[in-house]
């Protein structure tokens, strides 16, 4: 398996992102529970609105596909998504790498 750093922007609905909210953090909760997303969640500066996921996934096709699932991807929210394979050498998620 590879990991990967997700960094997604955000369109400016905000009002959107909070009605789907509830149910994009269940979807990775799912995903938490299954190992596949090992942390995410919103940066909290005041530049553009994103976050950041790190998952783990076969491929980056297999990656992107279950992106797609994102409720927030379903409902457009997510204006750009950057994919980047990551390297994990040293911290507590190693140790499963």
């Amino acid at each position: 398996m590879t990991t990967f750093a997700v960094r997604y922007t955000y369109d400016d609905r905000t009002d959107v992102r909070d009605v789907v909210r509830p149910e994009h953090r269940a979807w990775l909760a799912g995903l938490a529970d299954a190992g596949t997303l090992l942390g995410s969640g919103p940066f909290a500066d005041d530049g553009t609105p994103g976050a950041l996921l790190v998952l783990r996934a076969g491929d980056e096709g297999a990656l992107r596909g279950l992106l797609a699932q994102d409720p927030f991807a379903r409902e457009g929210l997510v204006a750009a998504t950057e994919v980047r394979a990551w390297q994990l050498v040293l911290g507590p998620w190693a140790a499963d790498a």
